[in-house]
Formats: structure tokens, C-alpha cells, sequence
């Protein structure tokens, strides 16, 4: 736990993909604000608000805490998955009985996929260019 200003927060990173986001949850009513701006009007679509909200909802403490995150890297997806993982973590920190919940349904573990190098010689990744016979 840090102190800020005579108030407590908990610090928790994320990350997934090129995206790293730092997470400070701090106790009040729910409220989640990402780079400074309210976290519906940078994630218009539902499905990144649910990742986002779903390790709160998961232990049960939507209105305990208002998560403040800083952001950066990646896209959307990657970006609401960075920050889904840094509030599981703070959330660990602020109660270590929370763990095995946390890690039933996989939020602490870190989604290492990423884009994988184009290399020399074909088109991406792994697509070659058409063989041609003659």
C-alpha cells in the first residue's frame, strides 16, 4: 500500500501485447477513469468494458474501489486487456484471500501472445508467396 496525499491506494501493472497499463485503485464508489477520461468514452464497445470491469465484478467489489489508470502502447483490445490484468494485480495487493479467485478465472496470468515477426522472404508471418511450376 502507498500513500498519496494522506489517502491509500494499490498499484498493480498490466500488460498484454504492446499495451502497459499502471493501475491505481483507490477506495470509493466505482467510478474508472482512464487517461483521464471516463473509461465508457475511450471503450465505446461492450466487450472491452466488460474485460475491463471483469476482475471487480469477479470479487465482488464494483463499488469499493475507483481504479485510476494510465495507459499507453498497443490498440483497444490490447489496451482494455493491459488494464483488465493491472487491476486484478492491485485488487491482489489489496487483499491476498482474493488470489484464488482471481486465478480461477485467469486474470493474473499475463496473456504473453504476440504479432509475430514478418520474416524474409514471404508476404507475413508465415504466408509464402504462390508456388508457380512453370
Amino acid at each position: 500500500m502507498v500513500q498519496m496525499k494522506e489517502k491509500a491506494y494499490f498499484y498493480g501493472t498490466g500488460r498484454r501485447k504492446t499495451a502497459v497499463a499502471r493501475v491505481r485503485l483507490v477506495p470509493g464508489n466505482g467510478s474508472i477513469i482512464v487517461n483521464n477520461v471516463p473509461y465508457e468514452e475511450r471503450f465505446p464497445r461492450l466487450e472491452h468494458r466488460r474485460t475491463i470491469q471483469q476482475p471487480l465484478f469477479v470479487t465482488e467489489s464494483m463499488d469499493k474501489y475507483n481504479v485510476v489508470v494510465k495507459v499507453d502502447g498497443g490498440g483497444i483490445s490490447g489496451q482494455a486487456g493491459a488494464i483488465s490484468h493491472g487491476i486484478a494485480r492491485a485488487l491482489l495487493k489489496a487483499d491476498e484471500g482474493l488470489k484464488t479467485l482471481l486465478r480461477q478465472d485467469g486474470l493474473l496470468t499475463r496473456d504473453s501472445r504476440v504479432k509475430e515477426r514478418k520474416k524474409v522472404g514471404l508476404k507475413r508471418a508465415r504466408k509464402a508467396p504462390q508456388y508457380t511450376k512453370r
